[in-house]
């Protein structure tokens, strides 16, 4: 049984340094912990807001997502959207990388209020589709 995650987090230091510093972090540890599990996904951030989905067998993405929540990188954790899925969105990336300061702003307001990263302002949905854009436009990055 396949399943997606997505939650969204604050980086506990936002301090832009610390930030570029815990993604490159992340994005290391995850794309050798993914794989061997395997689970894919993709990890949206801007200004200190983290987004990310992960899909994989239901079992490794709860346990991930139990891990995730004790991190102490991450404050503000917040449950986006849970499904089981037939088949996977992310199946390209062990870890897909978007920073949102690459991206045009007219996506980001496409499916938000404003021109920035704020998934706790809109619906699970809205931020899944946002994720699909960002697959259709090839701004995911990484591997």
């Amino acid at each position: 049984m396949l399943a997606r995650l997505l939650f969204a987090s604050r980086a506990t230091d936002p301090a832009p340094a610390a930030t570029a510093q815990a993604i490159d972090a992340i994005c290391q540890r995850a794309q050798a912990h993914n794989a061997e599990s395997g689970i894919t996904g993709v990890l949206v951030h801007g200004d200190g807001v983290f987004m990310q989905a992960i899909e994989g067998s239901r079992e490794c993405v709860n346990a991930l997502y139990a891990h995730i929540l004790r991190d102490d990188r991450h404050r503000d954790v917040l449950l986006l959207h849970y499904e089981e899925i037939t088949e996977r969105r992310f199946a390209g990336w062990t870890m897909g990388l978007v920073d949102t300061r690459r991206i045009n702003p007219a996506t980001l307001l496409k499916y938000s209020q404003r021109a920035v990263l704020d998934p706790y302002a809109v619906s699970g949905r809205a931020s899944l589709a946002l994720l699909d854009e960002l697959i259709a436009t090839a701004s995911i990055t990484h591997g």
